[in-house]
């Protein structure tokens, strides 16, 4: 019996692979894929596609990430403008302009005018042009853009001197556009321009007057834009980092969009019954999730699969906080400044759950636990149980078949 398996064996085993094709699947199998292809490029399978960065969690490490953030808006703007206490006059700022002479019979106010209260004229409304210059009669052409109010009366003044009688010029705004800025975005209750006021407005100040916040402070994420640059925040750093907070200036554009943090969990992770694992989607649903809470978010460590010191964190990092670190960059290009980061947390080091409470999670990232070596040789022999389980079943009933079959009849064993 054993002969004829030997020797039918390979025939049969032959037999099955030729017959997979008639299998039921998904879809199209692997090597189908590949030999259909008319062109493509393809990695060595050893390739790595991205260089990447490993970096095991201690001390240090925490202490770094904790003191560095990977957006700022002081960083990016600096305090954007001191409290202004003087209004300066800008392009597209409309303004009134009244010349008073201390006696009638000047330039602007006729003798036969002496009877009236007050030697003044009103001059129709000037807007600022482009060139920053507004025009006045018998003055020419007065540069008002970026100076005060005070400045551009004085220059009038001056330039009036030898033609009306004591000349003194008051200007007032009739609309300050060159001050405004614009706030907008689904994050906000309602979307408006502003004027900046004399004193200056901070981002949260501008926010307020457009209404607030339509969602949770940790769903919304703030953009500033100004004169071609921009970055962005997210809107709990704007309340716990003060300094955070700058300045707008006149022609800023104030951005709010609802983004809910979260991060990809995939590998061994769940309970004992998802012999499986968990892969999915987790929402933060808070303002600040640790390392500690997302792991349990995503149902903990599977006590049957996982390797504890081997539990990953992937994310993109910034070249300067890598720096920071101290981990060597000199393989990596010097002017790539994201560099794919891999951190990797030890749960079998007794004090994991203290550091990783410390270890905060960020907005996509992925978390990967990988599992035991026991695991994975566990896989490996009840793969091989199995093919050779079925191999010899299979192989046993082709010992019959030829006697099965006489003269093209099917016939009893």
């Amino acid at each position: 019996m054993f002969s004829n398996i030997t020797k039918t064996g390979p025939v049969l085993i032959a037999a099955l692979l030729a017959g997979c094709s008639q299998l039921p699947l998904d879809g199209p199998a692997v090597r189908d894929i590949d030999r259909g292809a008319t062109a493509g490029l393809q990695n060595d399978r050893h390739d790595i596609v991205y260089d990447y960065v490993l970096i095991d969690i201690n001390r240090p490490v925490l202490d770094t990430l904790s003191q560095t953030h990977s957006e700022s808006m002081h960083a990016t703007f600096g305090e954007g403008a001191p409290k202004q206490t003087v209004a300066k006059i800008g392009v597209g700022d409309v303004v009134q302009l009244s010349i008073f002479e201390s006696a009638a019979g000047g330039l602007f106010v006729p003798a036969e005018a002496s009877a009236r209260t007050g030697n003044f004229v009103s001059i129709p409304n000037l807007t600022v042009s482009k060139a920053g210059n507004i025009t006045v009669p018998y003055a020419g052409a007065i540069h008002a853009s970026g100076r005060s109010v005070s400045e551009v009366e004085r220059d009038i003044e001056r330039k009036l001197a030898n033609r009306a009688i004591e000349p003194q010029v008051s200007i007032s705004f009739v609309e300050q556009n060159a001050s405004m800025v614009s706030v907008m975005g689904d994050a906000l209750n309602g979307a408006s321009k502003f004027k900046i006021s004399g004193s200056g407005d901070r981002i949260t100040d501008v926010i307020a007057k457009a209404g607030g916040l339509r969602y949770p402070g940790f769903e919304v994420y703030v953009t500033l834009q100004r004169k071609g640059r921009k970055a962005t925040i997210h809107f709990p750093r704007l309340i716990n980092a003060p300094f955070e907070n700058i300045y707008v200036l006149p022609g800023d554009i104030v951005y709010l969009y609802r983004e809910q943090q979260k991060y990809v969990a995939v590998g061994a992770l769940g309970n004992t019954q998802q012999t499986s694992g968990v892969t999915g989607i987790f929402p933060f649903e808070q303002e600040q999730l640790s390392l500690n809470e997302a792991l349990a978010k995503a149902g903990g460590l599977q006590d049957v699969r996982a390797n504890p010191a081997q539990v990953f964190l992937y994310r993109p990092e910034r070249r300067v906080l890598l720096e920071k670190i101290g981990v060597d960059l000199s393989h990596f290009p010097a002017d790539q400044q994201i560099i794919p980061t891999i951190y990797r947390a030890n749960y079998r080091d007794p004090s994991s759950f203290f550091f990783a409470q410390r270890f905060q999670m960020r907005n996509k990232d992925v978390i990967y636990v990988g599992n035991a070596d026991a695991v994975e040789m566990i896989k490996f022999t009840s793969y091989l149980r199995s093919m050779t389980s079925t191999v010899a079943g299979v192989a046993q009933d082709g010992v019959f078949t030829a006697d099965l079959i006489k003269g093209g009849q099917l016939v009893g064993r």
